[in-house]
């Protein structure tokens, strides 16, 4: 099994930035080909946010590709979310995501809070 722990989430003003890190753990680690941000707001569906491979490509939602930047630690097992230029709509829990190339999201963290307001 695998597990990823996410941190980083809290308060931030809008306009501010958030630094989202996770790191996986286990003993199937190699199974992890894509490691991914999730997001949901209350009320709403869980969205997918942005996945990296473990070879470093990448893909992002087109509402958060110009504010958020996704990267990938492989040597520590970590992936990290850089997101700026925060906005209220933002606000939701953000879970880390890591599976394998046929199944991206076989694992789940549990979630951080992430809330924009002034």
């Amino acid at each position: 099994q695998v597990q990823l722990v996410e941190s980083g989430g809290g308060l931030v003003q809008p306009g501010g930035s958030l630094r989202l890190s996770c790191a996986a753990s286990g003993r199937n680690l190699f199974n992890i080909y894509t490691m991914g941000w999730y997001r949901q707001a209350p009320g709403k569906q869980r969205e997918k946010v942005t996945a990296i491979t473990i070879g470093g490509s990448t893909n992002y939602a087109d509402s958060m590709k110009d504010r958020f930047t996704i990267s990938r630690d492989n040597a520590k097992n970590t992936v990290s979310l850089q997101m700026n230029s925060l906005k209220p709509e933002d606000t939701a829990v953000y879970y880390c995501s890591g599976g394998t190339a046929w199944n991206p999201t076989d694992y789940w963290g549990q979630g951080t809070q992430v809330t924009v307001s002034s």
